[in-house]
């Protein structure tokens, strides 16, 4: 009997980095490394020389002049997005006239309003668009909602979620209203996220309204450095988020889904590689559910976002989705008494 031949293999997604963000290394390079689907091409910067010194320390073959020439460059096939949230929208829409998929980071705009007109024009373009919350591609992700298909806790009936990290540095661009800063679009983002992806687990389709929500303002800068929010969804589950900037360390990304029999506790959701855990009390039983670790979240979302593009599949986290989070987002600093983000003007 004749085996049959194995596919042809794809050419690897060409990919181009614009900003010469921290994050880059984590989200893009380093997974690469080891993803043979995936090739990181080129990198841009606001200085080209940045580019060129943040492309040798990191051996990427290309350093490209502007922001527009990488988007526009015919060697590029796919754009990442780490630059401040005010410039998320532009720079996405720029990729995406230039016929290019893109990752971009979270969270996906400046506000709804901007999402919004995004998601329209990935609809249009046919392109890949996701929004890079890698921890939803994570195996602990997985886990909780197969827990909850198996009816672990019985029926959801509240999710909670805090995600609070130290933010020593005054200078940095999360206290920057203009670059789009502030607690819950950098932290706050991944609880709202989180929430939203557990209720809708649970078959409520619907999205929440915000019952109430509290910031802690810096210094009238319009910047929250904490903000607390009660959401509310269709099917009758609540919600509660909690986020912040800290001068000292405050713990590990946590999350809590109570149900009618029980309850999930969810230790460090946003990064498991570094350490996570998932227990399940339930019929007056504490089960440690087991969660590997590896590969990281980052190298999960790499693959699944080459995936979509190579191969057509799935995007968990695609431009509706993060219309749906922003709308969130957008609600709690009015509920807070705060303005939502707006675009950075170009120029």
């Amino acid at each position: 009997m004749t085996q049959a031949p194995d596919p042809p293999s794809l050419p690897p997604l060409r990919i181009g980095i614009l900003g010469a963000a921290r994050i880059a290394p984590w989200a893009v390079i380093t997974p690469a490394r080891s993803n043979p689907e995936v090739v990181v091409a080129a990198i841009a910067a606001r200085d080209p020389r940045r580019a060129q010194a943040f492309a040798r320390r990191h051996r990427i073959p290309r350093p490209v002049a502007s922001y527009q020439a990488l988007v526009e460059d015919p060697e590029i096939d796919a754009v990442y997005v780490p630059l401040p949230a005010a410039l998320h929208g532009r720079w996405t829409l720029a990729a995406l006239a230039a016929g290019r998929h893109v990752l971009c980071e979270k969270p996906f705009a400046a506000n709804a309003d901007e999402a919004a007109s995004v998601a329209a024009a990935a609809q249009r373009s046919g392109l890949v668009v996701m929004e890079a919350f890698h921890y939803r591609h994570h195996a602990l992700v997985t886990r909780i909602l197969e827990l909850l298909a198996e009816g672990a806790i019985g029926e959801v009936t509240q999710v909670r979620a805090r995600f609070h990290l130290p933010l020593p540095s005054r200078g940095n661009i999360r206290y920057d209203l203009a670059l789009g800063g502030g607690a819950l679009m950098d932290a706050g983002c991944y609880p709202v996220h989180l929430v939203r992806t557990v209720v809708r687990a649970t078959g409520d389709d619907g999205e929440p309204t915000v019952v109430s929500a509290r910031a802690r303002e810096r210094s009238g800068s319009g910047i929250d450095d904490v903000m607390t929010a009660s959401l509310s969804f269709p099917g009758g589950v609540t919600g509660e988020i909690s986020c912040g900037m800290h001068r000292l360390p405050r713990g590990f990304p946590t999350a809590r889904i109570i149900g009618t029999r029980g309850e999930i506790r969810v230790l460090n959701f946003v990064v498991p590689q570094a350490g996570c855990r998932l227990t399940v009390r339930a019929g007056g039983k504490h089960m440690r559910v087991p969660v590997p670790r590896r590969p990281s979240t980052y190298a999960c979302q790499l693959s699944a976002f080459a995936g979509a593009v190579l191969r057509g599949g799935p995007v968990l986290t695609d431009a509706a989705d993060a219309v749906a989070s922003m709308r969130v987002i957008d609600a709690c600093y009015r509920g807070a008494g705060l303005a939502p983000r707006e675009p950075l003007p170009a120029g």
